[in-house]
């Protein structure tokens, strides 16, 4: 863990059951993420990713390339352009800063339309000043969810 590192990208196709399922995990039952006319009637073109599915998403591209032992200890997002279903996220970061073992991580997700999510996140790995940050779960190719080739759930 040095400053400067960067993160290898983390692609995430948005998908409606995405946005949809993100929004009834965090209990955000705002109709604008699950029902596409009101969110038309609201001026939107469809259905769009809620910021806790967006924090979410965030923290799992950390722990999943320092691995299981990190421990997230702040994560301070912005959004910018939204996720809306088709869309591709593609999550990016580089290591800013690095005190003993705790480092803060820029991260950056943009689609198509622009950046979707901009921040920082302060993380905590146990051992990381010593060594090299980990590519992930043991087991499985960076940036991989467990028996898919990317994240996102079905189209």
């Amino acid at each position: 863990m040095r400053v400067g590192d960067e993160l290898p990208e983390l692609t995430i196709p948005v998908t409606r059951t995405l946005i949809v399922s993100g929004a009834i995990a965090s209990r955000d039952y705002q109709d604008v993420h699950h029902d596409a006319a009101a969110a038309q009637e609201k001026g939107s073109p469809d259905i769009f990713m809620n910021i806790l599915t967006t924090n979410g998403l965030v923290g799992r591209y950390i722990t999943d390339h320092f691995g299981s032992g990190a421990i997230l200890r702040k994560v301070a997002i912005r959004l910018g352009a939204p996720n809306y279903p088709g869309d591709t996220m593609v999550l990016s970061g580089s290591v800013a800063q690095v005190e003993g073992d705790t480092a803060t991580v820029k991260v950056v997700g943009a689609n198509g339309t622009g950046k979707h999510v901009t921040g920082t996140v302060t993380v905590t790995v146990p051992g990381g000043a010593r060594g090299e940050a980990r590519g992930g779960p043991p087991g499985r190719p960076r940036g991989e969810a467990p028996g898919r080739t990317s994240a996102g759930g079905a189209a």
